[in-house]
């Protein structure tokens, strides 16, 4: 017997179908969304006051795979982990290239640390001393080959560089040293490989942040060339930004690179995926599945070739559980952007109907899509509900073993 409902599932295919939404069309477009996961997302993390030492959290990058592989395989969606170096660093990456791979994984975007390592106090390509700035670009480099060995097309950067107080560094000339840092790995990329800039209005710096908004890293991405693209970080905008607009510009021109999900209330909380505002993410999709219909290829394929990414430093949550609910909320509003009615909210535009189209949006966004989510995961194989599944698995447990102190921050 079915643990969903044949009955409820009948009746949203016919729904659908009065609407002229393809329910099978749906159901592949939801079966192929792949979204990423963070190792340091399974480890020990925290606040500015304190990290909270979690049992049972991985003691090594083998252990983050372990981890990241359950939250797969109960999903099907994650097959894809991020690392970070050096928090990832190992002697051998040919050996954790096969231990990924031999888990049904593959090893996604690399990101160097480009913040945590003292002499970066004051910045890191944009540091004043010449020493650091070099710094900051071998380190770039070395993961470039990290890249190479693990079998990575991303590098992934975000810099935390910026300053506190006014005068205290010379805004024009950090500039010039950020681009000129970039400028050097984007011309060690290998072919395939794409360079992902990410940015923050603030913190760590809370006077001027280096890369502080999607029009400075946007511009940067554009100098470097067609193997650059802006990364957008959901929690990384001043509160009440308008992100689908930022996602829609950097569609039309073909700069958009990647995601990384999370959720926020007040700055860069890091909170699970669509915790705060899910009706944002709804409209994120909605824009990126818009783009998919572009007739300009350039647009079109730039929806397609986007990065997704959960980014998230569970501080307080159990990892593996706050993974798959980040994960489970994606889906959810993917799913409900799939159910978009994009001629008709086309031709609401076109006669200036305001409640018209916000209607359009409006009615796909307040379906309940657990019929699709079912039907997508019962042909699949996988299990209906992914977090009773974990719950029940009884690897909650086994990872106990593994004792308090594990890998982190």
């Amino acid at each position: 017997m079915k643990a969903w409902s044949d009955q409820a599932y009948t009746l949203f295919e016919m729904q659908q179908r009065d609407r002229g939404i393809d329910v099978d069309a749906a159901v592949r477009r939801l079966s192929a969304l792949a979204v990423e996961t963070p190792s340091w997302g399974y480890g020990d993390s925290g606040t500015r006051f304190k990290v909270f030492k979690k049992v049972g959290v991985p003691r090594n990058p083998y252990e983050k795979i372990d981890d990241a592989a359950v939250v797969h395989h109960l999903t099907g969606a994650c097959p894809s982990v991020a690392i970070h170096i050096p928090w990832d660093k190992v002697e051998d990456y040919k050996a954790l290239r096969n231990h990924v791979e031999e888990r049904g994984l593959r090893i996604g975007a690399v990101n160097p640390n480009l913040f945590q390592d003292d002499e970066y106090m004051l910045g890191s390509a944009t540091n004043a001393d010449a020493a650091v700035r070099k710094k900051s670009v071998a380190h770039m480099l070395e993961c470039l080959d990290v890249m190479r060995e693990v079998g990575s097309n991303v590098l992934s950067l975000w810099f935390a560089d910026g300053t506190n107080y006014p005068g205290q560094g010379h805004l024009r000339r950090r500039k010039r040293w950020l681009q000129e840092a970039l400028a050097e790995v984007y011309a060690r990329l290998d072919p395939g490989m794409r360079m992902l800039i990410e940015y923050k209005f603030f913190e760590p710096g809370f006077y001027h942040t280096d890369l502080a908004d999607w029009g400075m890293a946007f511009q940067a991405a554009n100098k470097l060339g067609e193997q650059a693209q802006v990364l957008v970080d959901t929690g990384h905008h001043a509160p009440g930004t308008n992100v689908e607009h930022i996602v829609a510009y950097l569609l039309d021109e073909g700069k958009l690179g990647g995601f990384h999900f999370n959720s926020r209330k007040y700055a860069d909380d890091d909170l699970i995926v669509g915790a705060m505002n899910p009706y944002e993410l709804f409209l994120i999709f909605y824009q990126i599945l818009d783009a998919t219909r572009d007739a300009d290829s350039t647009v079109s394929r730039t929806a397609h070739e986007i990065a997704y990414m959960i980014d998230q430093s569970h501080v307080i949550e159990p990892k593996i559980p706050a993974m798959i609910r980040s994960l489970c909320n994606i889906q959810t509003q993917y799913a409900k952007a799939l159910l978009i009615q994009h001629e008709e909210l086309q031709e609401m535009q076109a006669k200036n109907d305001v409640l018209g189209a916000e209607n359009t949006l409006r009615t796909a966004f307040e379906f309940d899509v657990a019929p699709l989510l079912y039907r997508m995961r019962e042909e699949r194989g996988l299990p209906i509900d992914p977090m009773r599944a974990y719950l029940e698995s009884g690897y909650a447990e086994k990872i106990r073993e593994r004792g308090v102190g594990g890998s982190g921050w």
